[in-house]
């Protein structure tokens, strides 16, 4: 009798089971797909609502909460979805992001980027293969982005990221308030000797402004690049090494050579005069905050076009008798290097649960100018206004909860949806210049494999932090002890067979790639 009752349940639990897959079927095709713009779309289950956790490095706007609503209105009703979008902050954002990528927590898309270590991560397995996904859940999203980007971005033969398809240079330069150098008949800092002249110029004449706003030892990057030609314009070395454009293959250590303990000895020149505070390594504001609130006059490190660009919005808004002037550092160098396709991205995390309905929801945010302009520029009338083609932000960066890409949204830029300030004619004219002394990205290609040697790695990071940067600010009163010192140390984390594994596979991947 158990029996018979039994198989008579196991029956109807057959039948219901059947019954619902013959109505997801139905549903899924009864027209019920999702558009993924508006020429044509992709199509994919609407199934259960399930919330996105969709991660973005930095700070979040201040008008994020509205801005979050009214995207979920719209994928609510297009795909069954809500968004949550998260944000790392910048302080520490790199320990973060690593512990997103392994903690196994559930997160559906996150920003990639050379400098976030896409390569590596791709390499080791952090992200879902994106290319039978694609045609399947994304068909408009791969016919927007080109072949050749596609092909670029890929590590061992599959897609990874998906691609900005907007081609910019982030070519770093230095940004200073060119209304002082004015105002004080200072020189341009275009080179050493006449950066070290304009610092000592506002130290002397405005004594409570920081001359220096890189705040965390970041600006030894942007002097390597004035005083050193040929060096990779596209992106900082790791672990102390030096490699020149015309001769890749030749591979050797910046940190301990003579040219580290002179850059040394400048910054602790540059710490005696003020340049720095002394408490430069615990400053929290962020270098573009320091220069547009009137703390600082100059960064060194970090400051590409576009980011300029967004500075003098800011500025212009705030106080319109500022002014910024820049130099890019290609022009001290003698050539420049397009953005690479890796540079913006986004990935699917293999913890994502929802990973078709993420890259749905990812090609309605590049290929929907709705979903496009909301996160790019915020809400039309209250963020930002279109005038004579330019976009215009109302109100200031005070008052507006919402400025120009407030998201963070470099990587869904739609080069046909993109409104540009007026002010960014300036950024595309420098564009213009340095299309003439381009020459091909050859760095970012490269994918490092950190496994080898990640216990060593993650050893030396500290070192870094302990013994060099209070030397890259000047904190360190001897200068050729305190270089021996961290050189010592370094030694004992395991630099040499980081240094030596590192050059070993950046060989491998210049004769796979053909490059001399």
């Amino acid at each position: 009798m158990r029996n018979k009752t039994f198989l008579r349940h196991l029956s109807l639990i057959i039948a219901l089971m059947m019954f619902a897959g013959v109505l997801a079927a139905c549903n899924t095709g009864s027209g019920e797909s999702t558009q993924g713009s508006a020429e044509g779309g992709s199509s994919t289950s609407r199934g259960d609502k399930v919330t996105l956790q969709f991660y973005m490095l930095g700070d979040a706007p201040k008008d994020l909460p509205t801005i979050e609503s009214e995207i979920n209105k719209l994928a609510e009703a297009d795909l069954n979805v809500n968004v949550k979008f998260n944000y790392t902050s910048w302080t520490d954002w790199d320990q973060k992001y690593k512990l997103l990528l392994s903690s196994g927590q559930p997160i559906d898309l996150i920003f990639t980027a050379d400098w976030t270590f896409y390569q590596s991560y791709a390499k080791k397995g952090a992200f879902l293969a994106l290319d039978e996904m694609l045609p399947k859940v994304a068909p408009a999203l791969q016919a927007h982005v080109p072949e050749d980007m596609w092909n670029a971005v890929k590590i061992n033969d599959k897609i990874y990221t998906v691609p900005s398809t907007w081609i910019e240079y982030v070519t770093e330069g230095i940004a200073y308030r060119e209304d002082l150098r004015e105002k004080y008949n200072l020189p341009k800092p275009e080179s050493m000797e006449t950066l070290e002249a304009y610092l000592e110029g506002i130290k002397a004449n405005e004594p409570d402004m920081i001359p220096i706003a890189d705040s965390n030892a970041n600006h030894t990057h942007g002097i390597r690049q004035l005083n050193s030609k040929l060096v990779n314009t596209a992106g900082q070395l790791p672990y102390g090494l030096d490699i020149m454009y015309d001769s890749p293959s030749n591979v050797a250590s910046y940190w301990g050579s003579a040219q580290h303990l002179e850059d040394l000895k400048t910054y602790k020149r540059w710490m005696d005069k003020g340049f720095f505070p002394k408490n430069v390594l615990n400053v929290k504001d962020t270098s573009n905050s320091l220069l547009q609130n009137g703390k600082a006059a100059v960064i060194l490190s970090g400051e590409n076009p576009n980011k300029f660009n967004a500075d003098v919005i800011k500025i212009q808004s705030t106080h319109p008798d500022w002014k910024l002037g820049y130099f890019p550092y290609p022009n001290a160098k003698g050539f420049a290097q397009p953005v690479h396709p890796i540079h913006n991205g986004f990935a699917i995390p293999r913890s994502s649960k929802n990973p078709e309905r993420a890259l749905a929801f990812y090609e309605k945010l590049v290929t929907d100018k709705r979903y496009n302009w909301l996160t790019e520029y915020g809400v039309e009338g209250k963020n930002f206004e279109v005038q004579d083609g330019y976009y215009k932000m109302i109100g200031d960066a005070q008052t507006n909860g919402f400025p120009r890409e407030g998201m963070n949204g470099w990587a869904w830029r739609n080069p046909e949806f993109m409104l540009y300030d007026k002010s960014f004619d300036d950024v595309l004219s420098m564009f213009e210049e340095l299309d003439k002394i381009k020459k091909p990205d050859i760095f970012t290609g490269f994918a490092e494999d950190w496994t080898p040697y990640q216990a060593e790695k993650a050893a030396l990071e500290q070192v870094e932090k302990q013994y060099l940067y209070p030397l890259n600010v000047g904190l360190v009163a001897d200068v050729e002890t305190g270089l021996n010192t961290f050189m010592e140390k370094a030694k004992q984390a395991g630099l040499e067979k980081i240094q030596s594994e590192y050059t070993k596979q950046w060989q491998e991947y210049l004769k796979s790639a053909g490059i001399q």
